[in-house]
């Protein structure tokens, strides 16, 4: 029997053809693939399969999300973008040919202390702006000089930041600076540096160096706010959908769903369609978010509840029980949704529930 709940198409083709795009970007680059968060919601075990071929690198946020690319046979180097917590995680970091980040002084101080059985090899993060983790570019110096020192970590030791603002045109030299000071306070003092995320690749060239880390934009998603991957080149790489559950005639002056917060002005015919919060649709989309049924847009009407949505189809509409819907994707960017419903498309797509099944089509 064909499932009638949501379903998140992945085009695996769409992400290597988005990983190629941030490589034409940044030809001289070499490409750490993120693939954190379950790969933004995409699959990580096959996204990372997928981009095998391609990406020089991956990297992940948490130390199971290394353990588990790992132990899925994943054979690149992986970025451990947030380090590590202990001696114990070092040491697995260092027999695996996990790159390490260290942030602040008590990774230092494990680093220094802990006899490791294998190199490790080590990117300092130097806080250019972002104020949440890193080296201040005042204490580079006396950092990289300690972690210089050290010699179960692979020489010369690399160097990386996160701007804070690239995503925000209007704010670039906020971004000029952070690269400056960046480039000031490591300058002759490392092997490799790595600068960008989706947003420098895109829009700050002079920061592509020797890596770039591409993330949101694997996915077919722009960082930038009023704009939609599209405008550059990617491919959406999610296509989320579901099926209308019930068509039913509505009256006019009469309301919808939880709360009565919508009535209707005209009669019509209402959708119900069988996705929800409870599948990691977002419950505040109000009224008016588009979503596309048969191709044609419609408009989100009433709450959004666990498992249903309803959209008003219009009183000539022709759908039926079981058309698909099509949440965000192919024709409706996610990006559009995320603005409609005040967040970003990052969100959308990496709060997907586990109820929602993925299907790989290529």
């Amino acid at each position: 029997m064909d499932a009638h709940g949501a379903i998140a198409r992945i085009s695996l083709s769409a992400i290597q053809h988005n990983l190629e795009q941030a490589k034409r970007l940044a030809p001289t680059a070499k490409a750490i693939a993120v693939v954190k968060a379950n790969a933004y919601g995409h699959g990580d075990l096959p996204v990372a399969s997928a981009l095998q071929a391609s990406a020089d690198m991956f990297a992940v946020a948490r130390f199971e999300e290394a353990q588990k690319l790992r132990n899925s046979g994943v054979s690149q180097s992986i970025l451990l973008l947030s380090g590590f917590l202990n001696a114990e995680q070092l040491q697995f970091a260092a027999l695996n040919d996990f790159h390490v980040c260290i942030h602040e002084f008590a990774q230092l101080k494990v680093l220094e202390t802990t006899p490791l059985a294998a190199p490790v090899t080590v990117w300092v993060k130097i806080d250019s702006g972002m104020h949440r983790v890193g080296f201040s570019p005042e204490q580079a110096d006396a950092v990289l000089t300690r972690v210089s020192a050290i010699k179960q970590v692979v020489q010369p030791v690399n160097a990386m930041t996160h701007f804070a603002q690239a995503d925000e045109p209007e704010q670039r030299g906020i971004t000029e600076a952070a690269i400056a000071r960046f480039q000031q306070a490591t300058a002759g003092k490392v092997k490799h540096t790595a600068l960008c995320n989706s947003a420098g690749v895109m829009a700050f060239p002079q920061a592509h160096s020797d890596f770039i880390r591409p993330g949101i934009m694997l996915y077919g998603i722009t960082p930038f706010a009023e704009q939609q991957g599209s405008d550059f080149g990617l491919r959406p790489a999610m296509d989320f959908t579901s099926s209308l559950i019930a068509v039913r005639e509505h009256k006019a002056g009469e309301p919808i769903g939880y709360g009565a917060s919508w009535v209707s002005p005209r009669d019509t015919r209402i959708g119900v369609i069988a996705v929800g919060y409870g599948d990691g649709y977002p419950r505040m989309a109000p009224a008016g978010t588009p979503v596309l049924v048969n191709g044609r847009r419609v408009a989100l009407v009433g709450r959004v509840a666990m498992d249903m949505a309803t959209v008003d189809l219009g009183p000539e509409s022709n759908d039926q029980v079981g058309d698909e819907v099509i949440l965000w994707g192919a024709g409706l960017a996610a990006e559009e949704v995320a603005r409609h419903v005040g967040t970003i498309a990052y969100e959308l797509v990496t709060r997907l529930t586990a109820r929602p099944k993925l299907k790989y089509v290529d």
